[in-house]
């Protein structure tokens, strides 16, 4: 379906399903996805985490015999995803007491483990305190992804697959990005709770 709305994403098909193999790999071997951005970046790696988090496309049933039914029913089957871009207290404190441009890699170190992945959105790929995180996550064995406009800027060289949408625009950029991202978590949620 995402072809047929959007043909001018056909040449980024295989990066696509490189991700949707990467999160599905990572998901199985217990792993989790961290995700960060600036701005409206910010605004959809939220997005992403709720679209994971919780029931997406499908209901994703609850059936951990620990869980008594009646609280079974009130929960979905969960895809671990943190956004790294949330929360007041650290950020303010960071940027205050040490250099701003490190908070998204001071959050990423405290939560990553070897096996995650960290997902980087920046329509430029230029920003730097993602690019931090991108240097940070390879020194500890987290993948990365790249979300970036047609140039992939620096996340293009750092992380390990770069998905770039078809714009230069930033708002076009932007409006790619969505449909991109609820491709992916559509298939990720597919592979792991289709019966």
């Amino acid at each position: 379906m995402l072809y047929e709305n959007y043909p001018e994403l056909e040449n980024i098909k295989s990066d696509i399903d490189a991700v949707i193999d990467m999160l599905i790999d990572c998901y199985k071997n217990g792993g989790k996805l961290l995700c960060a951005g600036n701005g409206g970046s910010a605004a959809d790696s939220e997005h992403i985490v709720g679209e994971l988090m919780k029931g997406f496309l499908l209901k994703r049933p609850v059936t951990d015999s620990r869980i008594p039914a009646e609280l079974a029913d009130k929960l979905q089957g969960a895809l671990p995803a943190i956004s790294l871009s949330n929360g007041l207290a650290l950020p303010t404190a960071y940027l205050n007491d040490v250099d701003g441009e490190y908070t998204i890699a001071q959050t990423l170190y405290g939560l990553a483990k070897p096996g995650d992945i960290v997902l980087l959105i920046s329509t430029s790929g230029n920003a730097k305190n993602l690019a931090h995180a991108a240097e940070l996550a390879r020194c500890i064995g987290v993948k990365t992804i790249g979300l970036t406009g047609r140039g992939g800027g620096r996340l293009a060289e750092l992380c390990d697959i770069t998905i770039k949408a078809p714009a230069d625009e930033t708002y076009r950029i932007q409006e790619y990005h969505l449909p991109i991202y609820h491709e992916i978590c559509a298939r990720v949620e597919a592979a792991l709770f289709s019966r």
